[in-house]
């Protein structure tokens, strides 16, 4: 799951029951974070024509099965070490189409993700949440960023598809499944497609009951609910383009049900590296 915006979090912590010094605390320590630059300047810069995810989509098809990311196996893969050192020698700004970048920023988001967990990191609340999201940093295009600048900052504000919210994951069992090739911009709507539907038919993620006529959406859907708003006119409206239950589909345009979110399971999307990473978490 990618991480909420500060109107989102500060949703989701009191509909958690959370206290207000929690919620004083995360808008603490997430104001003024921004690591945005101006321009990138990598080292050694790859030709943007010869940019390439297929390291990732290697990794990927090997170590990731039906959205189950085995960690220790990647943690020793010299494929995806060598995939995140090409992150820091492309400049996305030079990449050809608007899908060739936002392909490119997916999938920087997907393998900071996976490094984070390799790196000893968590993204539970709260302080989880600043450790993995914000002061963590990874080298891309000659600057170090964080996942919530990835996200926020140029997934959210630079393209404006909703899509994406089904394609990153931010290594939790509620998340979207981790896709187990790479995006690439000659496939990207398609592959955007196939995520949002496979996400939204989901019954462990999303559930509608006919009966009581009530959606249970994943939280994502309340988190980032201006995102698909302004894709759709409406949360619901936006879920019925992609269930594949026609009369649903109908019903939920039509405002028939009532949407109640569900609670978020943080725990991580597949098994834990090896110890002597993976105890910085705690």
């Amino acid at each position: 799951m990618p991480f909420p915006s500060t109107r989102a979090r500060a949703r989701a912590t009191t509909g958690s029951g959370v206290g207000i010094c929690a919620l004083l605390f995360v808008a603490s320590v997430l104001a003024g974070c921004s690591s945005v630059p101006e321009r990138f300047t990598p080292s050694n810069p790859i030709d943007p024509t010869k940019v390439s995810h297929q390291l990732l989509t290697d990794v990927l098809r090997t170590s990731v099965h039906d959205g189950r990311v085995n960690y220790p196996e990647i943690q020793t893969d010299h494929r995806f070490a060598d995939y995140l050192a090409q992150l820091d020698r492309v400049n996305p700004s030079a990449l050809g189409s608007e899908a060739e970048k936002l392909a490119f920023w997916i999938n920087a988001y997907n393998a900071c993700a996976v490094q984070g967990i390799l790196d000893g990191y968590s993204p539970k609340p709260y302080i989880g949440w600043y450790r993995f999201f914000k002061s963590h940093r990874y080298g891309i295009g000659g600057v170090r960023l964080n996942l919530s600048d990835l996200e926020h900052e140029f997934l959210r504000k630079q393209f404006h598809e909703p899509r994406i919210h089904f394609a990153i994951v931010c290594a939790s069992s509620s998340c979207p499944k981790l896709s187990s090739s790479a995006y690439e911009g000659s496939e990207l709507d398609r592959q955007l497609d196939r995520a949002a539907r496979a996400f939204v038919n989901d019954p462990a993620r999303n559930r509608f009951d006919s009966g009581q006529k009530i959606a249970y959406l994943s939280k994502i859907f309340d988190w980032f609910e201006e995102d698909f708003s302004a894709s759709a006119g409406s949360v619901p409206r936006f879920v019925a383009q992609y269930v594949n239950d026609a009369v649903l589909a109908h019903d939920l345009v039509a405002g028939l049900y009532r949407v109640t979110y569900m609670d978020y399971d943080w725990n991580l999307n597949g098994p834990p590296p090896s110890e002597t990473v993976h105890a910085r978490t705690h």
